[in-house]
């Protein structure tokens, strides 16, 4: 029946009044977006306290790769108070928590390391490690000389700043807490056994829930909360040399009756000099040959039979790694041979170059800009090699680094990773926190979805 009159008067502005509150009511993307950023800022700000608590507990309590009980018993507990779906023994001693968002949408991986270093820490800080663990059979001291005990309480503070915004998220969140990314304490390479993101990857990490994108930030020396990266190649590929140079033994007093491999192994170390030098292509990528351990001899007289080296191996592009590896294994061989003795080489494939996706960082950059307040620089290529190269073959990754030196301090005279005076400035922290749980806001949000573009 058609209204007339006052009925229809009435009927109108009611729909006036209602599409009115709609318009009031609705915030525009902008909004929703500064109300998201607002959010997170309070949030990390609220748990830096606690971030900072984790970070000494896990720094004073390391476990080496492979080893992470107590780091992944405290990770499980806490994703589970958060309310987190949570698996655990992935990759052996692996954490994975699944965190649903309010409705359907895409899923964001965020990936931390947890494994320490067997370093020996020096006395100083009143939270420093006095852990000592076993190491492929040696007892050794435990440190976390490389950060990996930030990474974890990032991503621990991030999983509760995100948990309590599910309701406005869409999607899924993976937390990805990652064993022996520094390579395996009871595994050693070449035995055809993984571990740390390969392992997890195996076991089927991707399998049931697998990310639109991938995130994970490294601490490194750099101005304290600044937050750098680079697209394409970020991290080198890493391959284990292994060199066993065979003579033949005697009397230190009479080496004409021997073929001495300790000589024959100083020049094949000077011969290795020249394969980078001289052979790899450094225009289309820069490429390393160390060699970082050798060992030999019983006795001041005595040349021995055998000399065993081992280094690494470093590239950003394939062609040259491969390249690298064919040359260092001829100029061992020939050189070996040179000298009467017999070079064996292994060169093991560890891990790939980690690539950042160049549409995801792009689309990213003004979100990152954002959480460092502006505090962002282009990041070096620095000679590391990541097993987070494994996780962004499977999903379009972008590996930040976060700058941990104190202010006043030139970051280009501080303790490296992997140093004993290795120095976190716990300042930054919360910077690393609200970086990865903006990035996931954002793209569970619909802000930076299409990274195909």
């Amino acid at each position: 029946m058609k209204k007339t009159g006052f009925a229809a008067d009435v009927c109108f502005k009611m729909r006036a009044l209602v599409v009115a509150l709609l318009i009031v009511g609705t915030p525009s993307a902008e909004a929703q977006e500064a109300s998201l950023e607002a959010q997170i800022r309070e949030r990390s700000a609220a748990v830096e306290k606690q971030l900072i608590d984790w970070r000494r507990d896990i720094h004073q309590h390391p476990e080496l790769g492979d080893q992470e009980q107590r780091t992944s018993r405290l990770v499980a507990e806490h994703l589970k108070r958060l309310g987190l779906d949570v698996r655990t023994g992935v990759g052996r001693t692996g954490v994975v928590g699944i965190l649903k968002g309010a409705k359907p949408g895409p899923v964001v991986g965020l990936r931390a390391d947890m494994d320490a270093l067997p370093v020996t820490e020096p006395e100083g800080l009143p939270f420093a490690s006095r852990a000592r663990a076993a190491y492929h059979g040696d007892e050794v001291g435990v440190m976390h000389a490389c950060g990996h005990d930030a990474h974890t309480a990032m991503l621990m503070a991030t999983a509760q700043v995100l948990a309590g915004m599910k309701e406005q998220l869409p999607g899924t969140v993976m937390f990805i807490f990652q064993p022996a990314e520094e390579g395996s304490s009871i595994v050693m390479p070449g035995e055809g056994k993984s571990w740390g993101a390969k392992l997890m990857l195996e076991e089927g990490l991707f399998k049931n829930v697998k990310p639109d994108a991938i995130f994970a930030v490294h601490v490194m020396p750099g101005p304290s909360g600044e937050i750098s990266w680079r697209t394409g190649a970020t991290t080198a590929s890493g391959d284990m040399l292994k060199i066993s140079v065979h003579g033949r033994q005697g009397h230190g007093g009479m080496p004409w009756n021997t073929i001495d491999p300790i000589v024959t192994s100083g020049q094949v170390l000077a011969g290795l000099q020249t394969v980078v030098s001289r052979r790899a292509n450094l225009a289309l990528s820069p490429a390393i040959v160390t060699i970082g351990m050798i060992k030999g001899g019983s006795g001041p007289n005595i040349i021995p039979d055998r000399v065993d080296m081992s280094g690494t191996i470093r590239a950003y592009d394939q062609s040259v790694r491969d390249q690298v590896g064919r040359d260092v294994k001829l100029s061992a061989e020939h050189i070996a041979e040179s000298a009467g003795a017999k070079a064996e080489v292994a060169v093991i494939p560890i891990y790939a170059t980690t690539v950042n996706d160049t549409a995801l960082a792009a689309k990213m950059e003004p979100i990152i800009r954002k959480a460092a307040d502006g505090k962002v620089a282009v990041a070096r290529l620095t000679g590391a090699s990541e097993d987070f190269s494994y996780l962004a073959q499977g999903a379009p990754g972008l590996y930040l680094f976060l700058g941990i030196t104190p202010e006043g301090q030139d970051p280009l005279k501080a303790a490296p990773n992997h140093s004993p005076n290795f120095f976190v400035d716990e300042r930054a922290l919360v910077v690393g926190t609200r970086t990865m749980a903006l990035m996931t806001a954002a793209f569970l949000t619909g802000q930076v979805v299409d990274v195909s573009k």
